[in-house]
């Protein structure tokens, strides 16, 4: 269900315009991604909901659409799946709500969080942030050994994510990572899709 191409992360605190959010999404659809998910700590529900119903609209057959925690917000827009934090609710809880076709990743930070969610029945994992990133402002960087660990370890997908740009995207590579999310390096590009046709 998860394809080896470039995911992006649409943050509208980084995006900025919020016609900007559709704009990015487009270019990133005809550049040929094939996941986009919803990501917003700052945003009211009524405007996280508006936002996911746009984007769903604009996906529809072309990419999965995977919302951010919110698993309310999953449901009602009719998304493809959710990715949970570590301290958002269980997989076994998640998988309740959203059922059995529906895509749930998690993130991790260490080898024991990606194998526990292994064990729990994730679909994909995250495993990051790999570079120091103002996305996640209290997180250390995990570093490419854990990526390189996780990737030879676990039979599922894994999404390598943090911090990661053209300067450093093939290190990731070469660490194993086949599965790519970005939030930055597309919405704070002067021309996006150039900076998707350059990471992918």
């Amino acid at each position: 269900m998860i394809d080896t191409s470039t995911l992006f992360s649409v943050n509208r605190s980084v995006c900025g315009r919020p016609e900007r959010l559709s704009v990015i999404v487009r270019e990133c659809l005809k550049a040929g991604v094939k996941l986009i998910q919803l990501r917003d700590k700052t945003f009211d529900t009524a405007g996280f909901y508006k936002n996911a119903l746009l984007i769903r609209r604009l996906v529809k057959g072309k990419a999965l659409f995977i919302v951010n925690d919110r698993l309310d917000i999953a449901r009602a827009a009719q998304g493809d799946g959710v990715h949970l934090g570590q301290d958002d609710l269980p997989v076994k809880a998640a998988r309740a709500i959203l059922g059995s076709h529906r895509i749930i990743g998690k993130s991790c930070h260490s080898l024991k969080q990606a194998i526990q969610a292994e064990r729990e029945g994730v679909d994909y994992i995250s495993i990051g942030p790999i570079f120091k990133t103002p996305t996640k402002p209290g997180y250390r960087p995990v570093g490419l050994k854990l990526l390189k660990e996780a990737c030879q370890r676990l039979k599922l997908p894994i999404v390598a994510i943090g911090g990661i740009n053209m300067d450093n995207i093939k290190l990731v590579r070469k660490a194993g990572g086949r599965l790519i999310a970005v939030v930055r390096a597309i919405c704070k590009a002067k021309d996006a899709a150039k900076a998707i046709a350059g990471l992918k």
